[in-house]
C-alpha cells in the first residue's frame, strides 16, 4: 500500500496544477480560443506528470492519466479532448510503452463516450458533473485496460490482486470528484465576484443618480419659493427684480452642478477666484430664508465686522457646499428652532460657523458623517454631505463638527485667509 500512497501524493499535482492558473482560465472564458489553449496546456501537463510516475501492479503500470484526460475534455470540449488523446498516445510512445498500436486501438473507442458526456456535462448540476467525471474516468481506464489485455491475450492479469486494482479505481474516483467539485466551487466564486462587481457598479450609478437629484433639488426648491413670492400681490418692483435675479442665479447653480457631475471623471482645472465669505453667507441666508420659514426655523446671521474674511476657491462650488450644510441643518429641526450663520476672520483664517438647535448626532454618527452613502435622514444618500466636505477640503479648508443629541450641531469651517493687495 506504500506504493499506492506514493502514487496518490504524486498525483496531487493533478488537482493543484489546474488551480494555479484557474483565475486566468476563468477570465479567458469569453475568449474561447485562448481558454481552450490554456486548458489543454494545463491538463496535458498534468497528464504527462502522472504518466512519468506510474506504479506497477499485477505486471503492468497504473497511473491516473484518465483523470486529466477526462476533466480536461469535459471542460474544454471535443477539440481539447482530441488534442489530449493525441498527446496521451504520443507521450506514451516516447516513454517506451509496449504495443503502442494496440493501445491506440484500445483507447480510441472511449473517445465516443467522452464526446457523448461533453454534450451532457455543460448543463448538468454539480452532483451530475461529479458523477460524469467519476464514471467517465473509471470507464476510460477500465475499457482501455480490458481491450488492451484482450488484444494481447493477458486478460487474466485483470483478476490478479483485485484489492489493489479496486483501490486504484477508488482513489481515481475520489480525485476526480474532488477536482470537479473544487473547479465548480472556484467557478462559482469568480462568478459571484463578477456579480458583486456588477451590482456594486449598478448601486453606484443608482446612488449617483440619487445624489444628482438631491443636489439639483436644492436650487429648484429656492426657485420655487421665490416664484411663489413673485406671485404675491402688491410686491414692489425692486423686490421683484431681486427675486428674479436670485431665481436666475439658482438656475445657473443647478447648471453648474450638472456640469460638475458630467465632468466628474475629467481633471479640468477649477476656476479660482477671491471669495468674500461675508457676501456668500449673506447670499446663503437669502437662499435658505424661505425654506427656513416653511420649516418654522428662525435664521440668525452675524457677519464679521472687522477685516473681511476672504478665501480662494470656486465660488459656485463654495456656495454648493454651504447650501448643502445649511439645508441639512434646517432639516435636522423638524419641530422648528434657530439656525445661526456666523463669519469670523481670525489668525489668518476665514471662518464660517453654521449652528442649529436640532436633534443632534451621536459620536458614532459623527464619525461616519461625510462618508459615502451614509446619511442620518431616512431617504438621504449621504453624497450631498460627502461632496460638500470634498469641496471644502479641496479649498484647503478644515472641518470641525461638534454635536450633542437633542441639543444641536455646530459646523466650523476654517479656510485660509486670502490677503487682498491694493494697488494704488
Amino acid at each position: 500500500m506504500d506504493l499506492f500512497l506514493k502514487d496518490f501524493l504524486l498525483n496531487v499535482l493533478i488537482i493543484s496544477s489546474p488551480f494555479v492558473l484557474f483565475p486566468y482560465l476563468y477570465k479567458l472564458k469569453n475568449r474561447l480560443f485562448y481558454y481552450r489553449l490554456l486548458l489543454y496546456f494545463v491538463f496535458a501537463l498534468s497528464m504527462i506528470v502522472t504518466m512519468c510516475f506510474p506504479v506497477k501492479v499485477s505486471g503492468f503500470n497504473y497511473d491516473f492519466r484518465s483523470i486529466p484526460l477526462t476533466i480536461g475534455s469535459l471542460y474544454g470540449g471535443s477539440v481539447v479532448a482530441l488534442l489530449l488523446y493525441g498527446t496521451l498516445i504520443t507521450v506514451r510512445f516516447f516513454l517506451g510503452g509496449p504495443e503502442n498500436v494496440v493501445y491506440t486501438l484500445s483507447i480510441l473507442p472511449t473517445f465516443l463516450l467522452v464526446y457523448i458526456a461533453i454534450r451532457k456535462f455543460q448543463h448538468a448540476s454539480l452532483a451530475w458533473k461529479i458523477a460524469w467525471a467519476v464514471i467517465l474516468s473509471i470507464l476510460i481506464k477500465f475499457i482501455t485496460l480490458v481491450l488492451f489485455l484482450t488484444f494481447t491475450n493477458q486478460l487474466q492479469l485483470l483478476f490478479n490482486k483485485p484489492l489493489h486494482t479496486l483501490t486504484t479505481y477508488a482513489m481515481q474516483a475520489f480525485i476526480s470528484g474532488i477536482t470537479v467539485y473544487t473547479m465548480e466551487f472556484l467557478n462559482r466564486h469568480y462568478h459571484m465576484q463578477e456579480e458583486v462587481v456588477k451590482s456594486e457598479k449598478m448601486r453606484l450609478v443608482s446612488d449617483m443618480a440619487a445624489s444628482v437629484a438631491h443636489e439639483i433639488r436644492n436650487p429648484l426648491t429656492a426657485v420655487r419659493g421665490f416664484i411663489h413670492l413673485l406671485g404675491s400681490p402688491g410686491i414692489q418692483p425692486e423686490k421683484k427684480e431681486f427675486y428674479k435675479n436670485i431665481c436666475f442665479s439658482e438656475l445657473d447653480r443647478a447648471e453648474h452642478i450638472i456640469a460638475d457631475y458630467l465632468s466628474l471623471a475629467r481633471t479640468d482645472p477649477e476656476l479660482l477666484e477671491a471669495i468674500d465669505v461675508n457676501v456668500e453667507v449673506e447670499y446663503l441666508s437669502n437662499i435658505l430664508l424661505t425654506y427656513a420659514n416653511f420649516n418654522n426655523v428662525h435664521l440668525s446671521v452675524q457677519l464679521s465686522k472687522g477685516e473681511a474674511p476672504v478665501t480662494m476657491g470656486d465660488r459656485y462650488k463654495f456656495r454648493q457646499a454651504l447650501i448643502n450644510i445649511g439645508k441639512n441643518a434646517i432639516e435636522a429641526m423638524p419641530n422648528g428652532g434657530t439656525l445661526e450663520l456666523v463669519t469670523e476672520c481670525r489668525n489668518d483664517t476665514a471662518t464660517v460657523i453654521i449652528r442649529d438647535t436640532g436633534s443632534g448626532m451621536s459620536a458614532d454618527q459623527l464619525k461616519r458623517l461625510g462618508t459615502p452613502y451614509y446619511s442620518t435622514k431616512e431617504k438621504g444618500t449621504g453624497l450631498g454631505t460627502m461632496i460638500s466636505f470634498s469641496i471644502i477640503k479641496k479649498m484647503h479648508g478644515k472641518i470641525d463638527v461638534r454635536s450633542e443629541v437633542g441639543k444641536g450641531t455646530r459646523f466650523m469651517l476654517d479656510f485660509p485667509q486670502h490677503k487682498v493687495v491694493s494697488v494704488i
